[in-house]
């Protein structure tokens, strides 16, 4: 037989993008709802090299395949240029993207309709569990920088991590 019969199902593949400095609950549960939805979710740690962050983007990535393991078909790894350019490489249709507010809706509609012109993928937006819809990484940094307790709010291994780098430096 040849032909796409011959080939077997295909896998149905997304990426969740993001800096993930660090990685917290509410990227993990937009990971998580991915991870029961397609086969395969790469995890695409951007790499910025005009912005210094707080962990590498090597300490990144062993953060998150950390605390992705359990779900099985998370695949991490970093990259810089398009979107667009990573998913084609990888034959990856479409990008899921959480959603906090009303405010990240304009920006994330303009990406996806750009991403969409530029190579087809397609971008599905989740909305954020409510418990998480506040949470950003920055705000994470800020908080833990002050002292405050950010337990509830990143794994514990992330908080782990947060905590010997701020003692650090």
């Amino acid at each position: 037989m040849t032909g796409p019969e011959s080939e077997g199902p295909q896998l149905r593949r997304a990426v969740c993008p993001g800096s993930f400095d660090p990685i917290t609950n509410g990227h993990l549960d937009i990971i998580a709802r991915a991870s029961k939805l397609y086969d395969v979710v790469h995890v695409a740690v951007m790499i910025n090299k005009s912005k210094q962050g707080l962990f590498t983007v090597d300490e990144r990535i062993d953060l998150i395949r950390e605390v992705t393991a359990e779900y099985g078909n998370v695949e991490v790894e970093a990259f810089h240029g398009l979107l667009v350019d990573f998913c084609k490489q990888r034959d990856i249709p479409a990008i899921v993207k959480g959603l906090r507010a009303v405010s990240d809706f304009d920006y994330e509609l303009q990406m996806a309709q750009m991403n969409n012109g530029l190579s087809g993928v397609e971008t599905l937006f989740v909305p954020t569990n409510p418990t998480y819809s506040f949470l950003s990484s920055s705000l994470v940094k800020e908080v833990a920088a002050w002292g405050g307790d950010v337990s509830h709010l990143v794994p514990p291994v992330v908080l782990e991590a947060l905590n010997g780098r701020l003692r650090k430096d």
